[in-house]
């Protein structure tokens, strides 16, 4: 593979209209390494009848082309992600490791009104890593990946095939895709917070094995308007496992930042309540 090789730039698609508001808030959802936009499904049924949920398509998906990790950024892939969707967007909903380049990009943007990092990577000082870490990630690299398939699966899929299947998509990731997954976690202590004067809502799992809740922690304490909501009994994807929790976070979020455009009722409020 020549290291010319252009990859797939990201695109963004229509996931759900706002639902009668005349001026909606529009979200943009962006998935993880080896994540899809299915990701977001409950999400997308649970949120606001204001919200406007678009998705952002990154090369680094369960579909996209691995050529992208030789010679790209993936901030750049998140800036034109931010910039092809219509109108602008409000709210920024980021995901695991694009949790990182999307926040150094958004330090250097002011036009984004509230961001949502769910499952960072992220540590203050250049001396919380260690030899171990790297060991840790780079041997372990496929644990966090079938954990991925375990809550998109479910037991749909039994554990030697789940397991395999991990490591299919490790090896499609390969040694470069790897290498942008750590390398944007040992950025994340040069990270300008004090440049993210939005208001930040950091989401995590206490019980997740991928992106330490201590991370989570430090991140929203660091940050001038961060804000943290910790999920117990929830791994690295609580969009997907704690979803009427998470869309609930949110919802108070976007009510906080925008109150004239986003009610108290509305879809969201009526499917909670009838249940």
């Amino acid at each position: 593979m020549p290291l010319s090789s252009p990859s797939a730039a990201a695109r963004v698609r229509l996931r759900r209209g706002a639902l009668g508001a005349v001026e909606p808030v529009r979200v943009l959802l962006l998935h993880g390494l080896a994540g899809s936009t299915s990701q977001w499904g409950a999400y997308t049924e649970l949120a606001d009848d204001a919200v406007e949920v678009w998705d952002g398509v990154l090369p680094w998906g369960a579909e996209g082309d691995p050529r992208w990790s030789v010679t790209e950024e993936p901030g750049r892939h998140v800036e034109r992600a931010l910039d092809e969707v219509p109108g602008g967007v409000d709210v920024v909903v980021v995901h695991s490791f694009t949790a990182g380049p999307a926040l150094e990009v958004l330090a250097r943007r002011g036009d984004i009104g509230a961001a949502v990092v769910v499952a960072p990577f992220h540590r203050r000082s250049p001396d919380a890593f260690t030899w171990d870490d790297a060991q840790y990630y780079l041997n372990g690299f496929h644990r966090i990946l079938e954990e991925g398939l375990r809550i998109g699966a479910g037991d749909r899929v039994p554990p030697e095939l789940r397991a395999a299947m991990a490591l299919r998509v490790r090896e499609r990731i390969g040694p470069y895709g790897w290498q942008q997954f750590f390398g944007a976690y040992l950025r994340s202590p040069g990270l300008d917070v004090d440049a993210l004067r939005l208001p930040v809502l950091v989401v995590a799992g206490a019980e997740d094995f991928a992106a330490p809740p201590e991370d989570a922690r430090a991140l929203a304490a660091a940050l001038p308007d961060g804000r943290l909501r910790m999920f117990d009994d929830c791994g690295h994807c609580a969009m997907a496992e704690r979803p009427r929790d998470f869309a609930d976070a949110v919802h108070e979020l976007l009510y906080e930042v925008f109150p004239e455009r986003v009610g108290t009722s509305g879809v969201a409020r009526a499917i909670r309540t009838a249940s």
